[in-house]
């Protein structure tokens, strides 16, 4: 690893990544990498750069209010990286890139599969300017299979890998059929598996020496987290249904109505659904073979519905919130994401940052969840302007005098962005 001897608190900051990936998977995992200390040097194509800065609006505000060509989608996951816009289709480019890999730990990309071989930067030519690299590819399908050819984003693989099917209302009631979740899951949760297996490398690489491939897929992931759907279908013998805002296997743990509006109760074990009982008024509910013990409760779940409903509504959500609360049965309401953020615990756990950006004005940001007693976190940049740091990075490459990045520059090889 890179500087091993310097002392840092940042626990990857003697780490160096080269970074080839683009939209979100791969960029959401080198974020948390950027955000524990690692440098990530985010290689992205001159003139346009990844696709997701112009997935908008909204748009970043310039210094003078106008609207910029930065899209909000691209700050939620670039922070903490540097921008260098190099053209890999070209032999120089290549050869770049192969400068920067022989003194990195970390090559990471999500190229349809073969196409970087074509370009001499798979992981067998990769290996032989560094042997010990560590080698990401993160595709929608995995490098083998049928469908291994196959490009994918987030919406397909949430109704392919069945996440959607479990997701909305029953099929026949108000708004009924399958959803997709608000927020591109099954990337997010690929580029965690990607942290998670980049980690797992490099302490096998610590103690043995040797770098590895790893293969992660958009496809595997999304099963991945349908474990427990699958295995309630698996065991139960039929595939889940939809349940909407209710639990197919813990009751009452879902949405109900108070007096002013919609609220939370997710009553989780016997302990809780006892302590309900009492703290609403109700305790004869604990003893009724109704409702008696979980199975009960959800063989009878829309009779508890309507009981609840019937308690809860001559109450506000306050009222409710305070009593069950005090009671240890976990209670709140649904928020929309600007009610989350001014919520007293957000307020103080501040998790949401304000970030220096390279048009010359703050962006916000959201805190990583990570918090570490010995290396925490460090937020040092906002996410960059494409090819911010062209020459700042490749300037250190040996041979690459001024007039050297000058000459690439011109002939389109690599792009530095205009000062600001």
């Amino acid at each position: 690893m890179r500087n091993e001897k310097t002392k840092s608190r940042a626990a990857l900051g003697s780490l160096r990544v080269v970074d080839l990936t683009r939209v979100l998977a791969g960029p959401w995992a080198m974020q948390i990498f950027g955000d524990l200390g690692a440098e990530i040097i985010k290689i992205e194509r001159p003139g346009e750069g990844d696709e997701c800065r112009h997935w908008g609006p909204p748009w970043i505000k310039e210094s003078d209010g106008s609207a910029s060509d930065e899209a909000a989608y691209f700050l939620a996951s670039n922070r903490n990286k540097k921008s260098v816009a190099v053209d890999i289709s070209k032999a120089e480019g290549q050869r770049v890139i192969l400068d920067l890999v022989a003194n990195s730990d970390i090559f990471i990309e999500n190229f349809k599969v073969g196409v970087l071989k074509k370009y001499g930067l798979d992981y067998e030519s990769i290996r032989k300017v560094r042997p010990d690299i560590i080698y990401l590819s993160l595709t929608g399908f995995g490098q083998d299979g049928p469908y291994s050819d196959r490009p994918g984003y987030d919406y397909l693989f949430q109704g392919l890998g069945g996440l959607m099917s479990v997701t909305g209302e029953p099929d026949g009631q108000p708004g009924g059929g399958p959803q997709r979740i608000g927020i591109p899951l099954v990337d997010m949760f690929s580029g965690m598996y990607a942290s998670v297996a980049l980690l797992a490398a490099l302490y096998h690489r610590k103690e043995t020496g040797q770098g590895q491939y790893i293969d992660i897929s958009l496809f595997d992931t999304v099963l991945a987290i349908g474990s427990n759907p699958l295995m309630y279908s698996l065991v139960g013998g039929k595939v889940q249904q939809r349940s909407g805002r209710a639990s197919p296997s813990i009751s009452p743990y879902g949405v109900y109505p108070a007096r002013d509006g919609l609220f939370i109760v997710a009553s989780a074990n016997q302990s809780q659904w006892q302590s309900m009982c009492r703290a609403v008024g109700r305790p004869e509910l604990a003893v009724d073979p109704r409702f008696a013990t979980n199975g009960d409760r959800i063989a009878n779940q829309a009779v508890l519905n309507e009981v609840l409903a019937e308690i809860f509504t001559a109450h506000d959500r306050g009222h409710w919130e305070e009593v069950l609360n005090a009671a240890g049965v976990p209670v709140g309401p649904i928020n929309d994401y600007f009610q989350a953020i001014e919520h007293p615990q957000a307020k103080f756990r501040q998790s949401i940052l304000s970030l220096p950006h390279g048009l010359g004005v703050n962006v916000p940001g959201v805190a990583s969840p990570l918090r570490m007693s010995e290396t925490p976190v460090s937020y040092r940049s906002g996410p960059p302007l494409l090819g911010q740091h062209t020459r700042e990075v490749l300037s250190r490459l040996p041979g690459m005098s001024p007039e050297t990045l000058s000459q690439l520059e011109a002939a389109g090889v690599i792009q530095q962005s205009p000062p600001r």
